[in-house]
């Protein structure tokens, strides 16, 4: 027998949860592509996307997932040869600096482990080395999804001032857009990508990259007609924003999560994750008290509001996960750039979330934890109501 029939709660860190005004949106016949109100529909988006961004600057869509953001990024300021500096927090960026390499350019990386956020100081040690100013890019991750380690995106950019270097700011917040508080124009980032089915809680197939001018004026070589992103921001036609077809149900979709959003208000969104966030850390303080659990981040401050990565100890990482869904129709993430992975796994907290949908995966792990006898502290979800509780208006 198992307790998992019902509707399912998918809180791996992305896709996440899927409104049901978002689906509903979705859930019409195809529109017409050559005029009409999906060509006003798609202008509303554009102002919109800027606010979550919190930027005045271009944005273009993408009909693709994270890495075609990744992709159109680098194509459109990359020179094959360039050089490019990657601060890696995990899987993500490293990857990210893979796809550079492959474009042709020259990747130097900085590993600070999967533990730890990028130190300010190491990057700003490496780019005053830097004296014929060699580096075109600094990649970063706001959010590392496999290790859910945040950086500090401010920090970055005043140690990139401090060195004197001019290599443009470009960062992954694929994970973090609409979670964790993220500042492109205040905190000078030049380049920013992420996707729609992560905190923009639409169904996976669209993304986005937002750039200022000291990006579109970095133009390389690597650019093709597609991934060119000057067309997309600034279309003369309807077709070109999206160069063919337009992503119509996917369009419908962000704009009622977009509406979402600014309803509930961006800084009301940022604090919320927050919230949530810690009445999960609150639960892992007391479980990690006797036996193996323990978050992945020891740092609160270093720790994203949108994923948490949890170490379990010796394979329960995927007997937790295999547990909570067979049993009780949770799944969880899978353990990913910490090894062995079955030791790990991960709870996605973005998006559609709220406070019992975060006690009802805690009360899942908990009585997991028990059915497989796995040592852990006791009194954990006494902790996570006490902190719900305490951060509830």
């Amino acid at each position: 027998m198992s307790l998992s029939h019902g509707r399912p709660y998918l809180a791996i860190p992305g896709p996440s949860v899927m409104p049901d005004r978002v689906l509903q949106a979705m859930h019409r016949p195809s529109p017409n592509i050559y005029e009409g109100e999906l060509h006003d529909l798609t202008r509303s988006l554009i102002p919109d996307l800027r606010r979550v961004a919190r930027t005045e600057k271009d944005v273009a869509i993408y009909i693709g997932n994270g890495h075609a953001a990744w992709e159109a990024a680098l194509a459109n300021v990359l020179s094959r040869g360039d050089k490019v500096l990657v601060l890696a927090t995990g899987t993500f960026c490293i990857g990210w600096g893979d796809m550079a390499a492959g474009m042709g350019a020259a990747v130097e990386t900085l590993d600070f482990g999967q533990r730890l956020a990028v130190d300010p100081a190491r990057v700003a040690e490496t780019l005053a080395q830097d004296k014929d100013h060699a580096i075109k890019a600094v990649l970063a991750v706001h959010v590392d999804t496999s290790t859910s380690v945040r950086n500090d995106i401010a920090a970055l950019r005043k140690a990139m001032d401090d060195a004197g270097h001019p290599a443009l700011l470009m960062v992954d917040c694929i994970a973090s857009l609409g979670c964790d508080r993220f500042e492109m124009d205040a905190w000078g980032v030049d380049v920013m990508v992420a996707g729609c089915q992560k905190g923009l809680m639409t169904p996976a197939g669209v993304s986005f990259v937002w750039f200022n001018e000291k990006a579109r004026a970095a133009r390389g070589d690597c650019v093709t007609a597609y991934w060119d992103w000057r067309p997309r921001a600034d279309p003369d036609l309807y077709f070109r924003y999206f160069n063919g077809t337009a992503p119509t149900h996917h369009l419908y979709g962000l704009r009622a999560a977009l509406d979402m959003i600014l309803d509930e208000g961006l800084d009301a969104v940022h604090l919320r994750h927050q919230k949530l966030a810690e009445v999960i850390w609150a639960a892992f303080d007391v479980w990690s008290t006797n036996g193996p659990l323990h978050l992945n981040v020891v740092d609160p401050a270093q720790r994203s509001h949108a994923v948490t990565s949890v170490g379990a100890g010796a394979a329960n990482g995927t007997a937790i996960r295999r547990w909570c869904e067979e049993q009780c129709g949770l799944t969880l993430g899978i353990g990913l750039g910490r090894e062995p992975a079955d030791d790990f796994f991960r709870i996605g907290h973005m998006g559609h979330v709220s406070g019992h949908m975060m006690m009802a995966v805690l009360g899942t792990i908990d009585a997991g934890l028990k059915a497989l006898d796995i040592p852990h502290g006791t009194g954990a979800l006494e902790a996570a109501s006490r902190a719900l509780a305490a951060r509830c208006d």
